[in-house]
């Protein structure tokens, strides 16, 4: 995968199975997001395929990845909610887009949704009105509200408070366990990555460094490994040929 001439992710193998959450983690620059927007089929790769539900996405035609997309959810990393609608017209919103549901079934659909991430009786509240945790549960209640079959995370956690963090950990756990939803969650927070993950896998400069249990994870012999999970700051030696040369061309 490369963007212009500057390669991002360089052989990346990984499998996700049925029921799984598979955590992505790595430090800034590594390519996790890049990764994420492959899987949603948002970037074309240069080469290899992927995999989702049975058939490969790059060799879908658009209207192939539209009706996949239906059986995909996402929760973006800041809510991505519309600001001039409801927090239930924001739920809403793919049922109106993608089915023929009558108004007061999509209300119903809406409204239960809403009540498994505990945000019943406030789907006439504006997202202006909501905390950052709300936004996150909101954005969340969207994501499921065509009941997908695989669910996607661009950091859950980030910009929450550590109780707040926790409740949603629990909260994509439980949804994992009632609804049987295979999960891919990007994140930097190794807290909620220890908790929720059923396998991790880290990336570095674009290659898949260890992918496996949180407990191997843990204990990966892998100095880079170890300098994100440790919060160790990497000391790369400069070449000074190599960093005149940077500077001047």
């Amino acid at each position: 995968m490369y963007y212009g001439t500057r390669q991002i992710l360089k052989s990346v193998s990984l499998t996700v199975n049925q029921g799984e959450i598979m955590v992505v983690m790595g430090g800034s620059g590594s390519g996790k997001s890049t990764l994420l927007r492959c899987l949603l089929g948002l970037e074309n790769i240069t080469s290899g395929s992927i995999q989702i539900l049975g058939g490969d996405i790059t060799k879908k035609s658009e209207s192939e990845m539209y009706e996949l997309r239906k059986k995909m959810g996402v929760s973006f990393q800041g809510g991505a909610l519309f600001g001039s609608m409801s927090v239930g017209d924001n739920v809403q919103l793919p049922l109106r887009e993608h089915t023929n549901l009558d108004d007061k079934t999509m209300q119903i659909v809406s409204r239960m949704k809403l009540e498994v991430v505990n945000l019943s009786g406030f789907e006439h509240l504006m997202p202006s009105e909501l905390s950052g945790g709300m936004i996150k549960r909101a954005a969340l209640a969207r994501a499921i509200v065509m009941d997908p079959k695989m669910l996607f995370f661009d950091e859950p956690s980030a910009g929450l408070d550590p109780v707040t963090s926790a409740e949603l950990d629990e909260l994509i756990l439980r949804l994992r366990d009632a609804m049987n939803m295979t999960m891919v969650v990007v994140t930097h927070e190794l807290d909620s990555a220890f908790k929720i993950a059923d396998r991790i896998t880290v990336l570095d400069q674009g290659e898949v460094l260890v992918c496996d249990t949180v407990d191997n994870v843990r204990n990966s012999k892998s100095d880079r490994v170890q300098d994100l999970l440790n919060r160790r700051a990497r000391n790369d030696e400069v070449n000074a040929d190599e960093y005149l040369r940077r500077l001047t061309v």
